[in-house]
């Protein structure tokens, strides 16, 4: 007896997925475009010599004028015995002098944007001291966009963002991820209205301690007591409104100070609630928000998307749910542990975005946070290549660090892979461990940091999972195989090509749903060591349908089969057209093919169409979307995908 063989697998379409969708350049992209602008995307080796302690950061701005004066205090210890110290400072900015203990220093500025100065005498390793310098400019004369005077409705604004490399647009500084500032003082003195005659409001790091008025001016004062580098302090001033949300938290209240224009006051009152939820979410997955002993907030700014400035994010058009997730989480991932390098950057941006997704997952259920994870697969598998750790060579590559199909979207669904494998206790048992780890809470950490502390909260051996997932490039490709076997059971055959031809294997646990004609289904997890492995599975029931990854929890694509019998010749001799189908299907076949029986199942398994033998199917009573065609002939049995517009 010849033995029909039926092949049918439930492939993902790409869908979309409506408020869970957001265009990649509202964070991604938009970052991206904001760091090309920072040229030089690299450490000054010249600042490696001594370590910040602390910044009295006292600046006189306004709003409606592209200039910026000041002076910045800087308290540094040596790491070697040193007779001068650098910082970086734009050419654009003039240095007028340099005091230390009152005494003025001897000084250069160069054309690699630093300020040299000479020490009095030779100042040991070890040593702690300090200087001041003083200076003024134009900071948006730069080429660079780290420093922005522009307005809202015709209301004077400035504000600024440092990231990677611009805080050195408009203060003296060292740029460095891994030499953070133990305690900052700003101090803002800006008129005290602007030309409308509203209240100009300041707004940096941290607490804010108080204001001075004098005449038409008015120094507002805040202090930030965390360990910060320097692409996190920002300032801003405008005629802003304030608001706070108030988080509970457990009995320690804190405040969520919002900063917005007056223009859109009414509707963001609207929106920045939820940042409370968000929050107590974080703290319960998480710790503690790490800064509540002194704030968080929203700052209004002029660019499309956000940066999450230590206690203050700033944000642009968008106050959606999404972002402010993802903005609050970097205060977590990021601000409190910094990635190590720029080569880390997916410590930072995957985690803020897995983050979105845990939100999905709270606060709309199971099935959106599904939909959630499709749309991050669709896109994480947007390139070919590249790794998720940035190769050395490419950190000076701003569209490299920042892509968002890398180490946005990829990552994220990494960590949400990582997360199955380890269990739910163990992930956010190791996420709270990473975050309280001595070693790095309020520091950096680097890639092998985290895979350390993963290990050792699961007791496993993640070297496979890291070198696949993060390290190597590309991802896997699937077919999959299977036919029932004489005793009903069914014989699976997971085959694996990589998107990118570097030879690597991704062992991984591949998701499969069964389908019985009865109604039943049956999830099962396959662990797929090697190509074409093969697995006897028994259902108890008899399969007429696979889907694979049903739930989307594998960064992964499928290969698109014509699924056949055991007839090879047969799968070119049988073609359904046209694709996509409006009103009918027509059916090609060579003559010495006999329909019996065709059937349609949508993408759950439910048979939605029969007919018998014919080569024109009337789909017009169908909704749109992916369905499958099941044709039983007498040389066996095909299964055919097809798109209904």
């Amino acid at each position: 007896m010849k033995t029909k063989l039926l092949f049918l697998i439930l492939l993902a379409p790409f869908i979309a997925f409506g408020q869970f969708t957001k265009p990649i350049k509202d964070i991604a992209e938009v970052e991206s475009r904001i760091a090309s602008k920072l040229m030089n995307f690299k450490v000054n080796p010249n600042t490696n010599d001594y370590d910040l302690k602390y910044h009295r950061i006292a600046l006189n701005v306004d709003p409606s004028v592209a200039f910026l004066s000041g002076e910045v205090t800087s308290y540094f210890v040596a790491k070697k015995n040193i007779d001068q110290v650098i910082f970086e400072l734009d050419n654009n900015m003039v240095v007028s002098q340099v005091i230390q203990r009152g005494i003025p220093l001897a000084f250069t500025q160069n054309n690699n944007d630093e300020v040299v100065i000479i020490l009095p005498q030779e100042q040991n390793i070890g040593v702690l001291d300090s200087l001041t310098i003083s200076y003024s400019g134009d900071p948006t004369a730069s080429i660079n966009a780290a420093f922005t005077q522009t307005t809202h409705m015709d209301d004077p604004i400035i504000y600024t963002l440092s990231q990677p490399y611009g805080a050195k647009q408009w203060w003296p500084c060292k740029q460095d991820l891994i030499d953070k500032i133990d305690v900052i003082d700003v101090y803002l003195t800006t008129p005290k209205f602007n030309p409308s005659g509203e209240e100009y409001i300041a707004v940096s790091n941290g607490l804010e301690l108080g204001q001075v008025k004098d005449g038409d001016f008015k120094t507002t004062h805040f202090r930030h007591e965390f360990p910060i580098p320097a692409y996190l302090i920002a300032i801003a001033v405008s005629n802003y409104k304030v608001y706070t949300d108030v988080v509970p938290n457990n009995g320690n209240p804190f405040d969520i100070v919002n900063y917005v224009y007056p223009e859109d006051f009414a509707y963001l009152q609207t929106m920045t609630p939820v940042t409370v939820d968000i929050m107590d979410l974080f703290s319960n997955l998480f710790e503690e928000y790490p800064y509540s002993a002194e704030k968080y907030g929203h700052c209004q700014w002029n660019y499309e998307g956000g940066m999450e400035h230590t206690t203050v994010t700033f944000l642009g058009v968008i106050f959606d749910r999404w972002i402010i997730a993802h903005e609050l989480a970097h205060q977590w991932f990021g601000n409190k542990v910094t990635c190590g390098s720029w080569q880390d950057i997916w410590l930072n941006e995957g985690f803020a975005s897995y983050c979105e997704g845990l939100v999905v997952e709270a606060f709309d259920g199971e099935t959106s946070f599904r939909n959630w994870r499709a749309n991050f697969i669709n896109i994480g598998t947007g390139v070919p290549g590249g790794s998720v750790y940035i190769p050395a060579e490419d950190t000076t590559s701003v569209s490299r660090v920042f892509n968002p199909y890398l180490t946005y979207k990829k990552s994220a669904m990494v960590l949400h892979m990582l997360r199955r494998k380890v269990g739910d206790n163990d992930f956010f048992a190791g996420l709270q461990n990473f975050l309280s780890d001595p070693n790095f809470a309020f520091g950096y950490a680097k890639t092998e940091d985290f895979i350390d502390v993963m290990e050792s909260v699961s007791g496993e051996d993640l070297s496979e999972f890291f070198n696949d997932w993060i390290y190597d490039q590309g991802y896997p490709i699937y077919t999959i195989e299977w036919n029932h076997t004489e005793t009903n059971d069914i014989r699976v055959v997971i085959n694996q090509s990589q998107s990118y031809p570097s030879g690597v294997f991704f062992e991984a646990t591949v998701p499969l749903r069964l389908y019985g004609p009865g109604g039943e289904v049956l999830d099962i997890e396959l662990d797929n060591t090697y190509d074409g492995e093969e697995y006897l599975v028994q259902p108890g029931f008899e399969v007429g349908a696979i889907w694979f990854d049903p739930e989307y929890h594998l960064v992964s694509k499928y290969s698109e089969v014509i699924l056949g019998t055991d007839d090879e010749k047969m799968k070119n001799q049988f073609i359904v057209y046209p694709v996509p189908a409006k009103e009918v299907l027509y059916i090609h076949k060579s003559d010495n093919i006999n329909i019996e029986q065709m059937q349609l199942f949508n993408m759950s398994g439910k048979m939605v169409l029969e007919t018998p033998s014919s080569v024109t199917i009337n789909i017009s009573q169908l909704e749109s979307g992916i369905y499958f065609l099941k044709a039983t002939t007498d040389s066996g049995t095909l299964v055919k995908r097809v798109i209904i517009e």
